[in-house]
């Protein structure tokens, strides 16, 4: 970690090995050459080795490539949750040579139709319990060629066939859909098993997927990953997380949704990359059907956030778990306080190392060193990263002052697909990308983001961070788990409004508020309180503050 001489930059070390790739594919074959017999992803009990996992992405890409007529560069949606045939589609379409577009299962039709219109996405892969949106849909896209799978599609018999009946059946979770001329996935890979695929050679700097942010200010954008950027990540991540890990022999708990930029980085990439075995976790808000999967399975990493550590420390069924192995749990998707850290330690004995990232870079920007993680930053900058932080008016910022934190590295995205005036606000003419976080450089190297420069709370002309007025709430026994939002006033302008889901039902809004004025100044202290019984969430697990701060005001304490 090097400062740089006359400016306050934080500097990564220096990054090797991407000479070794020209694409995701190549990291690809040389993992399941080097890795074959050994497990890659593992769900719902059905275990693909990494042979199995080149046998049947090559049937997909030659399904692909005989069967339609998708070219390469051309995009293709993929709508699964974490199931096995997640990754055989994406490493399919890559063979192939197309774009891969991560699409959420939990996505609304509108949703669905914007993502796959503005994509111009003409093939998908689908999980059949929401084939009846994209029926209602479809005529407003471009998509051409509908492949539909079902939860157990990958695994053997009778044990598929059961699954997917229950699912069907008893649990009523597939609606009834007509979808002409859509290809079943199996019978799609056993046409393709029966072919011979080319893999199309791509380029570093060709697209590799698009990967779509939250939309939590508008429509979402699709964000342009070239296989640079996935592979200078993944890269990233070996040498900042490698350390940590035995080749070959981690057994890894995958929670959160391999559509997303976290999971699909470190699980499909890095961890793919190092031949360690992902435990896919195939609806993790079903928390008693999740603590069960963890039964017996000698698990040696764990990959989550915040909210989801709180919720599984609260249960006494995963306190009861076998933890003696549990070596690496790693936190990213939102901040992670100092409660949840310290009771994830009393529970399993293992640390949090946090890092951060963005879906703009690719994801990870930093990450707490193995040997010295500090709890409440995110670490220091991976390698070849610069991050420095800038006022309002983009002038660097010393050390110790909260600015926007700015990142530049081969992980930042190509720009937004199809919206360069987007691309030229985000990324300045120095090759900076501005993250819309409020953060500080620390003099020893380590970084801590203060909050989101749209939650930051104004009262009274003072800035409050929701974050902070967070950590000291989350503190209290009788606190499950917290957001902070501004609401309108009069007389500050903005008040701090606290939403509480309580651990203890005894706990009332004044005793909160005492608990908070020994360590918040009296301005950063919550004026209204409201307890609820669960907080409003994307799909990843990160609290929604916008919902809330835009929820008709009710009273409250």
């Amino acid at each position: 970690m090097s400062e740089h001489a006359n400016t306050p930059i934080l500097t990564g070390p220096e990054l090797s090995g991407l000479s070794e790739y020209h694409a995701v594919t190549d990291v690809f074959h040389a993992a399941v050459k080097r890795h074959a017999d050994r497990p890659a992803f593992s769900c719902m009990g059905q275990t693909l080795t990494f042979a199995d996992l080149d046998r049947l992405s090559a049937n997909f890409a030659a399904w692909l490539q005989h069967e339609t007529p998708l070219k390469p560069g051309d995009r293709i949606a993929i709508q699964l949750p974490n199931v096995l045939q997640f990754p055989v589609a994406v490493f399919g379409a890559m063979r192939a040579g197309l774009v891969v577009v991560n699409t959420n299962p939990l996505y609304t039709e509108r949703e669905m139709a914007h993502q796959f219109k503005d994509s111009g996405a003409r093939a998908i892969v689908i999980l059949a319990n929401m084939a009846d949106k994209l029926e209602r849909v479809l005529g407003k896209t471009d998509i051409e060629h509908v492949v539909v799978t079902e939860l157990a599609d990958l695994h053997g018999l009778p044990k598929r066939l059961l699954i997917n009946a229950v699912v069907k059946h008893v649990k009523k979770l597939v609606p009834a859909y007509s979808l002409p001329g859509a290809v079943p996935f199996r019978q799609a890979l056993k046409s393709g098993a029966g072919k011979q695929h080319q893999d199309v050679q791509r380029e570093l700097d060709d697209i590799a997927a698009l990967q779509y942010t939250g939309g939590t200010t508008g429509l979402a954008k699709g964000t342009m990953l070239t296989h640079r950027n996935l592979v200078a990540n993944m890269l990233q991540a070996r040498l900042a997380i490698g350390t940590g890990l035995n080749e070959g022999r981690e057994v890894v708990i995958a929670p959160l949704p391999v559509y997303h930029i976290y999971t699909f980085t470190v699980n499909c990439l890095f961890l793919m990359e190092t031949g360690n075995h992902s435990i896919l976790i195939t609806n993790p808000r079903d928390l008693p059907a999740f603590v069960k999967e963890l039964k017996g399975l000698q698990f040696t990493a764990f990959i989550g956030l915040n909210t989801l550590f709180n919720a599984l420390c609260n249960r006494e069924d995963f306190r009861a778990l076998d933890f003696s192995r549990l070596h690496l749990t790693i936190s990213g998707g939102m901040a992670l306080t100092r409660a949840a850290a310290e009771r994830w330690k009393e529970v399993t004995g293992c640390d949090i190392a946090e890092g951060y990232g963005l879906t703009e870079t690719s994801p990870i920007v930093t990450f707490n060193p193995m040997d010295a993680p500090q709890l409440g930053s995110i670490g220091k900058p991976v390698a070849g990263t610069e991050v420095k932080v800038v006022d309002a008016d983009g002038n660097d910022q010393p050390f110790g002052e909260p600015g926007e934190l700015c990142v530049r590295g081969p992980q930042v995205m190509k720009g937004y697909w199809q919206r360069d005036d987007e691309t030229a606000k985000a990324i300045d003419a120095g090759g900076w990308f501005h993250t819309g976080d409020i953060a500080v450089l620390q003099d020893d190297g380590y970084i801590r983001i203060v909050d989101r420069k749209k939650d930051m709370i104004l009262v009274s002309g003072f800035n409050v961070y929701p974050n902070e007025v967070e950590e000291v709430v989350a503190a209290h026994p009788g606190v499950l788990e917290s957001a902070a939002v501004g609401v309108p006033d009069e007389e500050s302008g903005e008040a701090i409004k606290l939403f509480v889901v309580a651990r203890d039902e005894s706990l009332d809004a004044e005793t909160l508020r005492a608990w908070c004025k020994k360590d918040l100044a009296g301005y950063k202290v919550p004026r209204f309180i409201e307890f609820r019984d669960e907080l409003p969430k994307t799909n990843v697990g990160k609290v929604l503050r916008r919902q809330l701060r835009d929820e008709p005001q009710k009273a409250a304490d």
